[in-house]
């Protein structure tokens, strides 16, 4: 029941662009979703003011978050001192209604599976109608792969709930051994998809980084497939059907990778490049994340939009320049195809949930200048163009992407940095870049832009006489963005 919620009576749900499957489409226009969010805590955690963080998002022209709906949370003081996914007990709110049994791990009474908590899912509702009044799209990620310190806290695990339920390894929650614990999960599936059907603003996503503790991968994959048919059948009698995102997990092709299974929507990938875990070894196994920007060369002939949904936690797993590190990411996946790319930002937290610090009001603002920078061109009409640049001085620690509506408008970016991974540390310096471009002949509007402040640094009206055009970059430290048009 929808107490105290105004909905519009015909509007659709965010949808897949019509025109170009790679882009989203919501309100009758194409849309790219570009974020720096807080640790999916905002429902859950009752201590954090969300109407702050919706508007600060806002206000510097963003529009998507990300929350996780209570299957995964993290033990108080985790990561850092504010991480807004690991509430103290007073703060937590979970779907499922605490029992008069003491014994929470965390302090309270232990959750009792077979009842809603109903105030949960009035603040879940009221978070997703004012971003949505915002403009702000919601991703619900489901579920995240349990792990030692998540588990101890979870309420599926027997030690916290009052029907003893989940009495198996962490690793088991994310296979279908344990049919009770499944019958939980299922539950809390249905019960959230039907809760939020109502609302355009929403992307379901399954589970993140499904087997990266341990859990098989053959297993995990078929329990996954499970919960995607759970949603699927949950919203089949429901007015709206969403789209369903769903990370790439494994090796390409393999069982973990769903990008061609046709009730996933949206491909999904994290950090930067591929994440390895145990030995670090530079091979695909059952444990790797396909990083986000490596999804766009793996993924995009798939037709289907591709997220950057995660990257590194910020400003804990950067390195020497935490905002520039975050700045190039963003700026090579939305300018190389990107749907969807959100930052993970540990500087909104419940003390301060606008995340007002002057190192984060830099992170927005490049934030804000990619959203402004990237609306200025036909990007549902354009393609990712790996072919643009012919020839360049660029060395090994430069990085490029590029779009393209041949003949008539273009988009590149680079910027000099190194790949760790999962992240990028950039390399400072004096430089200026020059190549050569595919580009037919005509006369084209160079417009050069500084991403960490927004200004156009040069313009100037070249003409080509052939089937490429040399020119060079200004004068840059560490990256730079070009927007080309025709005119004539």
């Amino acid at each position: 029941m929808l107490t105290g919620i105004c909905l519009p009576a015909s509007s659709q749900p965010i949808s897949i662009c019509p025109y170009n499957p790679h882009y989203y489409f919501y309100k009758d226009k194409p849309v790219v979703l570009i974020t720096s969010a807080e640790h999916y805590g905002a429902v859950i955690n009752k201590g954090f003011n969300y109407v702050k963080y919706l508007n600060m998002l806002q206000s510097f022209h963003l529009n998507y978050t990300r929350i996780y709906p209570g299957y995964l949370i993290e033990p108080e003081g985790m990561y850092m001192k504010d991480n807004t996914l690991a509430p103290n007990s007073d703060n937590l709110l979970l779907p499922w209604a605490r029992s008069d049994v003491p014994g929470y791990v965390s302090g309270g009474n232990k959750f009792d599976l077979n009842k809603w908590d109903e105030a949960f899912f009035d603040r879940l509702r009221d978070f997703i109608q004012k971003a949505g009044e915002r403009d702000i799209m919601v991703e619900i990620c489901f579920f995240n792969a349990q792990y030692d310190q998540s588990w101890a806290v979870s309420a599926l695990n027997a030690k916290n709930n009052c029907q003893g339920l989940g009495e198996g390894h962490f690793n088991d929650a994310q296979t279908l051994n344990d049919p009770a614990l499944v019958k939980a999960e299922t539950g809390y599936v249905r019960k959230i998809v039907k809760e939020v059907n109502a609302f355009d603003n929403v992307i379901l996503e399954v589970c993140d980084e499904t087997t990266v503790h341990g859990t098989p991968l053959l297993l995990a994959a078929e329990w996954t497939r499970s919960m995607i048919s759970v949603i699927k059948e949950t919203e089949k009698d429901l007015p709206k059907k969403h789209l369903i995102a769903q990370q790439v997990i494994g090796s390409l092709h393999g069982a973990g990778d769903l990008s061609d299974y046709p009730d996933v929507s949206v491909i999904v990938g994290q950090y930067v490049g591929v994440q390895f875990y145990g030995d670090g070894r530079a091979t695909y196994s059952d444990a790797v994340q396909e990083g986000g920007i490596l999804a766009l060369d793996d993924k995009y002939d798939c037709n289907k939009p591709i997220e950057f949904n995660e990257t590194n936690y910020y400003p804990l797993w950067y390195k020497d320049d935490p905002v520039a590190d975050s700045r190039v990411e963003a700026w090579e996946f939305v300018c190389g195809g990107g749907a969807g790319f959100n930052h993970l930002n540990g500087r909104f937290t419940v003390e301060q949930p606008d995340g007002n610090t002057p190192d984060n009001i830099k992170i927005l603002t490049s934030l804000k200048n990619l959203t402004d920078f990237i609306q200025h061109v036909d990007f549902s009409k354009m393609q990712a163009d790996k072919e643009l640049i012919v020839t360049n001085s660029l060395n090994d620690y430069v990085f490029w992407r590029a779009l393209s509506l041949q003949g008539k408008q273009y988009v590149l970016y680079l910027h000099h940095s190194f790949l760790e991974y999962s992240a990028y540390t950039v390399r400072p310096g004096n430089y200026t870049t020059r190549m050569e471009l595919r580009i037919p002949p005509g006369k084209y509007r160079f417009e050069w832009v500084d991403p960490s402040t927004g200004t156009c640094i040069k313009m100037e009206d070249l003409v080509n006489n052939s089937d490429t055009l040399k020119v060079t970059t200004p004068e840059h430290s560490i990256d730079i963005a070009l927007r080309i048009s025709r005119i004539n």
